[in-house]
């Protein structure tokens, strides 16, 4: 079996498994997305539910958290790793949203990256969530499975993201992102990989090799 053979079978697989796949942060607006992918970073989605479901319900446009003030965001936030900084940009950007956007999150990469806190992963999961822009945020987990299944491999995220660029078919690269991800927190997991349980084992390189090493 060749490459494009793999990866056809297994986002095949995937997509049979999984048909719309979506982030598993909660959120009823644009902005809302934004705030918990920031605080998102490092640090995992379900801590950041858990502190978004009370913040949002005080305030949850870019006035009123600006209104609210830096000391009592941070109190809504203070469970999340780096919270003083990511409470600090929220505030920032959230002040460039409502000067310069109309309080609209923009829709390009460009001005994605230019707010405070939003780096390359965080502009890429707004473009493919928001916007349906085939866009890949190589975070740990698809870092991870991209290279254990063996033709995405890279020593850096953005290695990883150029090279799934290349290889997913067109057809597949919004859901890639979500189905990458969701495979890796649930499944091909860090340190106990679950392999026999695994649907897309028999195209997986970390799984063949594992199986000629027993």
């Amino acid at each position: 079996m060749n490459r494009k053979e793999q990866i056809n079978n297994i986002f095949s697989l995937f997509k049979k498994h999984n048909p719309k796949p979506t982030t598993e942060l909660k959120y009823n607006s644009d902005y809302e997305l934004l705030i918990a992918v920031v605080l998102s970073a490092q640090a995992t989605d379900v801590s950041v539910n858990k502190a978004t479901d009370k913040l949002f319900l005080k305030a949850n446009t870019p006035k009123k958290i600006v209104a609210m003030g830096l000391l009592q965001l941070e109190s809504y936030i203070k469970s999340i790793g780096l919270y003083k900084s990511k409470a600090k940009n929220i505030i920032t950007l959230s002040e460039i949203l409502i000067e310069k956007y109309k309080s609209e999150v923009p829709n390009s990469y460009e001005e994605l990256i230019s707010l405070p806190g939003v780096g390359r992963k965080t502009a890429n999961v707004i473009l493919n969530t928001l916007f349906g822009k085939p866009t890949i945020a190589v975070d740990t987990h698809i870092f991870r499975v991209s290279n254990r299944l063996g033709f995405a491999k890279g020593k850096t995220p953005l290695e990883v993201e150029e090279k799934l660029q290349k290889v997913i078919p067109k057809k597949y690269k919004h859901d890639a992102h979500h189905w990458l991800i969701l495979h890796g927190r649930y499944v091909c997991k860090a340190r106990v990989p679950d392999c026999e349980n695994c649907f897309i084992n028999k195209y997986c390189d970390y799984y063949k090799k594992l199986m000629s090493e027993r």
